[in-house]
């Protein structure tokens, strides 16, 4: 199997907890919060060890969160290689309304980084990533970071023979999606390919459409597109997918994306192909979905509903 190491620039300790109405004025009684290493690559990392392929994780840690957050990693036995952040850790909160069901979110920035340390952090990755390794870039970018980053870490790494894994947002995916790259893989929620798009993308065949488009124009070799509910699309030069999930009741949405790109990239790893991860990352999504708060999949989980998942399309075209 190819080697698999994880990149985190923001990392964040998640907090989850609940109240019985989540409204303005009076205070809020919640109950006991669950806390957890949070963040894209973080949570990747921790659900491939979930699925028996430990990843080694590069992230960037800083002040007593930061050393929560590895203390956390450590526990969970996730093989971490920390790079001393410009501050301190974020923290995150979700919070569940009971009444209603709905999820509150709130999300900090991170610490302010200049161009040197993100260069330094980018170098130290390079150096980190083994010859034929699959990287995960995966979260948001802290303050300061280049919006080029992504782009400029995926050359860096084809040098070495390494490929790029993107699942970021913001300012930096505009970025990567304006140009052409040596990222391998792109992925996209079903807000950010809209966003990207500046158009609504209205069903699984307008969203395959806007995927062939990114990667005619070289954004990355491979892009993969989020639906939610109604699963994902992937495209890549002479090949259109879609993949639909089993309905499943849901808990909260958090981290289904992070353990699609997990399962995604164990699949590649393995050299399975991109149909067959394009089903494993359809069904750890699914299966991360049913867990509460910030939880990610579970393995028995995934492993019952990859069966489940209906792919569609071929060689040529869904």
């Amino acid at each position: 199997m190819r080697p698999i190491l994880t990149v985190t620039l923001n990392p964040a300790l998640d907090l989850a907890t609940a109240a019985d109405a989540v409204r303005p004025g009076p205070k809020l009684r919640c109950a006991a919060p669950v806390t957890e290493p949070g963040g894209g690559g973080v949570n990747v990392a921790r659900v491939l060890l979930r699925l028996g392929a430990p990843a080694r994780a590069i992230l960037s840690l800083g002040g007593p969160v930061g050393a929560t957050l590895a203390g956390l990693l450590a526990a969970e036995g996730v093989a971490a290689e920390v790079v001393a952040a410009p501050g301190d850790t974020r923290l995150s909160l979700a919070v569940t309304d009971r009444a209603s069901g709905a999820q509150w979110r709130f999300v900090l920035p991170g610490p302010e980084w200049s161009a040197a340390a993100a260069a330094a952090f980018r170098a130290r990755v390079a150096a980190a990533a083994p010859p034929a390794a699959l990287v995960v870039l995966s979260g948001s970018q802290p303050p300061g970071v280049p919006e080029d980053f992504a782009p400029r870490l995926a050359a860096d790494l084809a040098a070495g023979g390494a490929r790029l894994v993107v699942d970021t947002s913001g300012a930096a995916l505009a970025r990567l999606a304006a140009g052409p790259s040596a990222v391998a893989v792109l992925r996209l929620d079903e807000a950010e390919a809209e966003g990207l798009a500046g158009r609504p993308l209205a069903d699984r065949r307008a969203s395959l459409a806007f995927a062939r488009e990114l990667v005619a124009r070289g954004v990355a070799a491979t892009v993969v597109l989020a639906r939610g509910a109604e699963g994902s699309v992937l495209a890549a030069e002479g090949l259109a997918l879609a993949a639909v999930p089993p309905v499943v009741p849901v808990q909260s949405r958090i981290g289904a994306g992070d353990s699609f790109t997990a399962a995604f990239t164990l699949a590649l790893a393995r050299g399975e192909g991109e149909a067959a991860a394009l089903v494993l990352g359809t069904a750890a999504a699914a299966a991360a979905v049913m867990t509460p708060a910030s939880e990610l999949c579970h393995a028995a989980d995934v492993a019952r509903l990859r069966p489940l998942v209906r792919l569609e399309g071929d060689a040529d075209g869904a």
